[in-house]
């Protein structure tokens, strides 16, 4: 039926409403025009009105398929208070009740009925069906068909088979909160919706405040979600993870808060169940603390706030939730309370939700091992046999189980058996011989109960069968067992509760058709929506836009009223950080974050947020030493600043999105830098609005970075031309790095002007490292990186030349004015020699100089004479040790080191020659020179 504008209009008003909701109309339109329909609208948008009005607008019941019984009965209860004809199915009503509602559809005295997707199965039910007038399937809750959905449902993915079998592809609407475009195509598919029109609302909510608070421990997030409830005027719903998490809180939220506050999870029983709802819609408790199983389709608008006490796994999820907040449109609380650690509770729920391939086999294994059919044990009794962790893993084994064919999952019966016809052939009479009487008599009466419900568990009662074959017990249950020997029928003795019935039981598990792969996917991808749910938590910019990208909302855009990007909170950012601060202890403020960003950098996402506090600090414990991490060029740069403090400025970056914490090892997290904290840190983005520090820690941090030059962050980036080679010596010292197998061509190679600045700049830098060892210093406070790059380019000569460089004050010059001198000297005396012997060719190479080859110099421990230089500073190093005779005795320690450098990094003979400008013979000598101190030589590199 095509309704007119003014039809709508005048059915909006038997709802209470004047108008409608942003996209209400046109979904509206759409399913009035007969069309399949993918509805995908934000909670509180007005879902339910979609299918509803058009409902009103034609003849026929409208079947809606909601997943929980609370959320059927709340609409339900509004619609007949409307005055609209409308009942519910499900197992609280009695069998009687039942068959009155099924009754009053035949007689086609209701406009809508909705019922659980597990009441798709009942047969009396899909007969009751067949003989009303159905115009319109609703599947609420869309989400729970698709495997990929946060809140997948197995009887909701029966459905696409009950819409073609049973109501011969009657039109559809599917209608969801949350779904990604992945989830939204599954559902099209999995429900064979026909051409579908696809809506997608604007999720965005834009009278939700969503925030986040971050805690280290439990004791910090009671604290937090005790001051949140009481700031809270209204009624609101605190989320937790499991039901001990409620059982704990519902204990303590309400003595501290001194507020009314129930306990809501699937645990209890109905019954406590229903008066804790009934008492949280009326409005005698503030608050209730409840798992996942509560809040769906609750329809209570003045929900002021939702607190997530623990985090949820997807994204879907919590938008869901914390979408029942503020209904009615009036501002509303969301806030989830961070914790790293609980991580951990969604990364168990997802490996019970993907057992291992032998979990699976267990469970199949000893399911085969049981004698009876059924096999009634619940899930608990199979976990506790085969010793696994959770029940849960349990039933995803059996589920997989059942897909492969060799078992079926059945529902409570109530003392029903199960028959089954495989079969497209017009009776199984056929297969039987005319003699057999009472088998004949049997399957008739099968046949007859079966009806169309060919390949579909049928549940009877035994004395109707023994009815309509005219048979008693005994001789129905023998008959029934003889039958079973039919390839295309099954049965199933009478049983109570749930259990597993074998279809087959010859099938080696290694032969059964479960694709672990695909489980595979699948278990990555929920670890990927979780992810998203830490970047929610820990992201620098605006929460729900976050969100709305997450959904593929094209009209994403920042909310300006969320913790991070709060008007007030924008306006006052640039005097929240640097409040009581000069504008260059501001600048120095803004260097030390750029320190921190810079040595998470060169620490390669390998280590926690501690060591690198202590590293930065300065910190000469056994870690620091064990990693060579003193050799990092920021080792030691805030080493005025406790290790306590910086964890806290690194904890407050980590919150806004400039470092990472990620999971290397198990409750070992380990930090790196964002591509965001990239950009803070080469200036290319300012602070995010909302970072904030106390005024102690930001003064003590810019007190920290006053001497440090911005140039010397400059060069963090591993990627960076002039990031200095040495950053990464710690590191790749600590494990195997791969050979690169590259060969250096002459065009690779720098100018000679580039080269030697380069030469001399390692050269102060190799004696900094060993005169800041000696010292007991940081290497910054002998020289900094731009003092040398700027001594590497103007290159002095003498004292008066040296003195006038930027950053060599007296008290340098008094103490290493000359060895910086000498060690520039050097280098230019080097080259000017070695420019002479390599006179008419086009590359001035030094024939014994290094490389830049991204590689460390001979380190304290590779060299004797490093060795005595390291232990005193002021004592000339001693002489190596005379080479073995063969040898060339003109071969230095300098030329042996990088010629067999070279080597260890994978060239080859003739690209050592080149680069090192050198015949054969002499990388020979180098290579014995090396070998004769003591360095591993391959036989195959001279070869």
């Amino acid at each position: 039926m095509n309704a007119t504008a003014t039809d709508y209009d005048s059915l909006l008003s038997r709802f209470g409403l004047s108008e409608f909701r942003p996209g209400q109309r046109d979904v509206i339109e759409a399913v009035a025009s007969g069309e399949d329909v993918m509805c995908v609208m934000p909670t509180g948008g007005g879902k339910s009105l979609c299918y509803q009005l058009p409902s009103l607008a034609r003849p026929g019941t409208t079947i809606v398929v909601s997943p929980l019984i609370a959320l059927m009965k709340d609409q339900v209860d509004t619609l007949r208070q409307l005055g609209i004809a409308a009942r519910l199915i499900n197992s609280t009503l009695s069998a009687r009740e039942q068959e009155d509602v099924m009754e009053s559809m035949a007689r086609g005295e209701l406009e809508m009925v909705y019922v659980a997707p597990e009441r798709l199965r009942n047969g009396r039910f899909l007969e009751t069906l067949q003989r009303c007038q159905v115009t319109l399937l609703a599947v609420d809750e869309a989400h729970c068909v698709s495997e990929w959905g946060h809140d997948f449902r197995p009887d909701y993915s029966r459905l696409g088979q009950v819409r073609s079998q049973y109501l011969g592809g009657l039109q559809t609407i599917a209608l969801t909160a949350t779904a990604t475009p992945m989830v939204r195509d599954d559902v099209c598919a999995l429900l064979d919706l026909q051409s579908p029109k696809v809506f997608v609302t604007g999720f965005a909510r834009t009278n939700l405040h969503f925030g986040v608070s971050q805690s280290k421990t439990d004791l910090e997030k009671e604290d937090q979600l005790t001051e949140f409830v009481k700031s809270q005027d209204g009624a609101g719903i605190i989320y937790a993870a499991t039901r001990k998490s409620c059982e704990a809180i519902g204990e303590w939220l309400p003595e501290k808060t001194r507020r009314p506050i129930g306990v809501y999870h699937g645990g209890m029983e109905s019954e406590k169940r229903r008066i804790v709802q009934e008492k949280f819609m009326s409005g005698e408790l503030a608050g209730i603390v409840a798992t996942n199983a509560f809040g769906m389709g609750i329809d209570k608008s003045d929900i002021r706030f939702v607190a997530h006490y623990n985090m949820p796994g997807t994204l879907e999820a919590y938008y869901q939730e914390a979408g029942r907040a503020g209904r009615d449109g009036l501002e509303s609380d969301c806030r989830l309370f961070f914790s790293y650690h609980d991580r951990y509770i969604q990364e168990f729920f997802i490996e019970n939700r993907y057992p291992s391939k032998a979990i699976v086999n267990k469970v199949y294994q000893y399911l085969l091992s049981r004698p009876e059919d059924p096999i009634e044990l619940t899930l608990d009794q199979v976990r506790d046999a085969i010793d696994a962790d959770s029940s849960e893993a349990i039933g995803t084994a059996q589920t997989l189980l059942a897909k492969a064919g060799v078992l079926r999952r059945l529902d409570s019966s109530q003392n029903q058996l199960l028959v089954r016809i495989d079969s497209d052939a017009p009776t199984l009479l056929d297969f039987l011989p005319k003699e057999a009487k009472l088998r004949r008599r049997v399957m008739t009466a099968i046949e007859k109960v079966v009806g169309r419900r060919r390949n579909d568990d049928v549940y009877v009662r035994p004395n109707r069968l023994m009815e309509l074959a005219d048979v008693d017990r005994e001789q129905l249950m023998r008959t029934l067992r003889e039958l079973s020997r039919l390839n295309a029928f099954d049965y199933c003795p009478p049983f109570r509760g749930r259990a597993v019935h074998f279809v087959q039981r010859d099938v080696p598990f290694e032969n059964l058709e479960i694709d672990f792969e695909e489980l595979a996917r699948r278990k990555a991808n929920e670890y990927e929506k979780l992810e998203a749910v830490i970047g929610f938590a820990r992201t620098g910019g605006c929460r729900q836009r976050v969100i709305l990208d997450y959904f593929g909302d094209p009209e994403s855009k920042n909310c300006g009223k969320c913790d991070r990007c709060d008007i007030d909170n924008a306006s006052n950012a640039s005097s929240a950080v640097t409040d009581g601060l000069t504008e260059s202890d501001a600048n120095a403020l803004l260097c030390g974050l750029r320190v921190i960003l810079s040595g998470v950098t060169r620490m390669h996402g390998r280590f926690g947020k501690n060591l690198v506090a202590q590293m930065l600090c300065g910190s000469q414990n056994k870690r620091i030493t064990q990693w060579k991490l003193q050799r990092l060029s920021t080792y030691g740069m805030l080493s005025s600043m406790k290790q306590a403090q910086l964890s806290k400025v690194i904890d407050a970056m980590i919150e806004h999105g400039m470092i990472e914490q990620r999971e290397v090892d198990q409750r070992r997290p380990t930090v790196e830098i964002s591509d965001f904290g990239k950009s803070v840190m080469h200036l290319k983005s300012p602070l995010p609005a909302s970072f904030t520090l106390s005024k102690g820690l930001a003064r003590g941090l810019a007190a920290a970075a006053r001497h440090i030059e911005s140039t010397d962050v400059a060069k963090a980036d591993p990627d960076s031309q002039s990031s200095p080679a040495q950053d990464d010596v710690a590191l790749s010292e600590t494990q195997p790095q791969p050979q690169s197998g590259i060969p250096i061509t002459l065009d690779d190679l720098t100018s000679p002007e580039k080269k030697l600045a380069d030469e001399i700049g390692e050269a102060l830098k190799r004696w900094r490292r060993r005169a800041s060892a000696a010292l007991g210093i940081p290497a910054y406070r002998v020289l900094t990186n731009s003092t040398i790059d700027r001594l590497a380019d103007i290159r002095p000569q003498s004292s008066s030349e040296l003195e006038v460089v930027s950053g060599i004050g007296p008290a340098t010059m008094e103490q290493h004015g000359y060895d910086i001198l000498e060690i520039i000297r050097g280098c230019l005396s080097e080259t000017e020699d070695q420019g002479t012997a390599t006179a008419g060719s086009d590359v001035a190479v030094p024939p014994g100089g290094p490389l830049d080859l991204g590689t460390a110099e001979p380190t304290a421990e590779e060299s004797p004479a490093l060795r005595e230089s390291d232990s005193d500073n002021n004592h000339p190093a001693q002489p190596a040790p005379d080479p073995p005779d063969g040898t060339d005795e003109s071969v230095g320690e300098r030329d042996a080191y990088w010629t067999w450098r070279l080597f260890s990094d994978g060239f080859t003979m003739e690209e050592v020659c080149q680069i090192r400008k050198l015949n054969r013979r002499q990388i020979a000598c180098h290579l014995q020179a090396a070998a004769a101190r003591g360095r591993s030589v391959s036989p195959s590199w001279q070869s």
